[in-house]
């Protein structure tokens, strides 16, 4: 269920595609159903449902709409027309409700077996908003009360539904289509089914998840910000015990994934995006962000250091040393024992083993062969303004400082550019090439002043 509007968020964006460690409340939902091999997904959608259903298209689930949102049972009943298999079991899930585990998912809907109404319930300090569950003396599940209904008896039971059930698929279509709007809300509220089914002698269960973290639900940016440092956290204790050392697990954010390999050293406020391999012996100083980057075995990244290979990616080799202050972009290629220094910008280059780049400088569409010498302030010119070239620094070359190199250009091995030079044609190998004005002085020259005032 995913059509909810979501007003404590204060925000244009529909609840359920607001971003949970980098992606939305409804995509953690549907990857943890896809993940139990359903025959069909629906995906109910209702305010925002254009861009709502424009966000997960790609999860092949089918949609149905409700419009006017008129409580929970109405919007199962929207979703009825799609459930086409009569002896299957029907999995309901929360879009705002991110964390649940598949493990969860496929033991509630194991416990109904295709013959139980099965609820996913848990026990709460706090239940205030949540419905309770109901039990008779014997302990036997009665019905669900919401929470906006209840008396004051009602409401000091801390065991509550979570919003997740798995019935036999015909059973639910028919006690949703006898749902009656007579309470409190007018809203049409898919709890009333558990009375239904005591009714009709159909068993009714619950099933707990492994942590009330799965069931929480997120009504406003204070809950989404819980469920945040309550997600990196599993991520990171899971990475620990996996033996990466996270300076500080509370100071660490993984919004995709992250491979590592072993002794692996992660520091402080640094975000992973994307996908992110960091080989053995990986060092990752604080506050850097890397995203879709694979960074080769005793490589180190150096703080404040940025990292994004977009759809190219960027590989740095073994042994490098990036940073700090340096940033890395889309097709980034850094061969082993590669030096990128502070304020060094690399873009869609390839830079052999062993050459350099220690200082302000930048590098795009650029060859760079084994050992070159990059200087400090020089930059390669790689756009005319309507079409990218691209330069090639044969292996032993020395870019002296603050040289434009104007693409297309070919710098030949073991040449040696002089500071300051600007060059618009290939240099040869081996030899020295300087293009600059010859510096003059001129005897007698004063600065202008400012005029008197007045």
């Amino acid at each position: 269920m995913a059509a909810g509007k979501g007003t404590r968020m204060k925000s244009a964006l529909p609840k359920v595609l607001h971003k949970l460690a980098g992606h939305s409340l409804l995509q953690h939902v549907l990857d943890a159903a896809a993940a139990l091999g359903p025959q069909r997904t629906v995906v109910i959608t209702g305010h925002g449902a254009d861009e709502v259903e424009a966000a997960v298209a790609a999860s092949g689930a089918v949609f149905a709409r409700q419009m006017p949102q008129l409580g929970t049972g109405h919007a199962v009943q929207q979703a009825v027309p799609a459930l086409v298999d009569e002896a299957g079991t029907t999995l309901v899930l929360n879009g705002d409700v991110p964390l649940i585990r598949t493990d969860t998912a496929r033991a509630l809907a194991q416990a109904c077996g295709g013959t139980r109404l099965a609820l996913l319930t848990v026990t709460l300090d706090d239940a205030t908003g949540y419905g309770r569950i109901v039990r008779s003396p014997q302990g036997a599940v009665l019905g669900i009360v919401e929470h906006k209904d209840a008396s004051p008896e009602q409401r000091s039971i801390r065991e509550i539904y979570t919003g997740i059930l798995a019935a036999p698929t015909a059973a639910l279509k028919r006690w949703v289509g006898a749902l009656k709007n007579d309470n409190a809300q007018r809203e049409y509220y898919l709890t009333d089914i558990v009375a239904m089914a005591v009714a009709e002698g159909c068993e009714v269960v619950a099933a707990q998840p492994a942590s009330d973290t799965e069931v929480l639900g997120v009504n406003s940016p204070v809950q989404l910000a819980d469920l945040e440092r309550r997600l990196q956290r599993l991520r990171a204790e899971a990475l620990m015990e996996a033996g990466v050392r996270l300076a500080d697990p509370a100071r660490f954010d993984l919004r995709g994934t992250l491979q590592c390999g072993s002794d692996v050293e992660i520091d402080v406020n640094c975000v992973f995006e994307g996908e992110v391999v960091l080989g053995d012996g990986v060092r990752i100083g604080a506050n850097c962000v890397l995203r879709n980057a694979r960074i080769d075995t005793g490589a180190v990244i150096h703080p404040f250091t940025h990292i994004d290979g977009e759809a190219a990616g960027v590989r740095v080799g073994a042994g490098a040393l990036v940073g700090p202050f340096a940033r890395l972009r889309p097709g980034a290629d850094l061969g082993p024992e590669v030096h990128i220094g502070n304020f060094v910008e690399v873009k869609n280059s390839t830079l052999a083993r062993g050459a350099k780049a220690n200082h302000l400088a930048y590098l795009g569409d650029a060859t760079v062969g084994e050992r070159v010498n990059y200087g400090a302030g020089s930059i390669t010119a790689n756009y005319d303004g309507a079409n990218k070239h691209r330069t090639v620094i044969e292996a032993d070359a020395h870019i002296g400082s603050n040289c434009v190199l104007v693409a297309p250009v070919t710098i030949g091995a073991g040449a040696t550019i002089g500071g300051g030079s600007t060059i618009s044609k290939n240099a040869p190998a081996g030899q020295l090439t300087v293009a600059r004005a010859r510096q003059a002085t001129m005897p007698g020259w004063q600065r202008p002043k400012k005029a008197p005032k007045g």
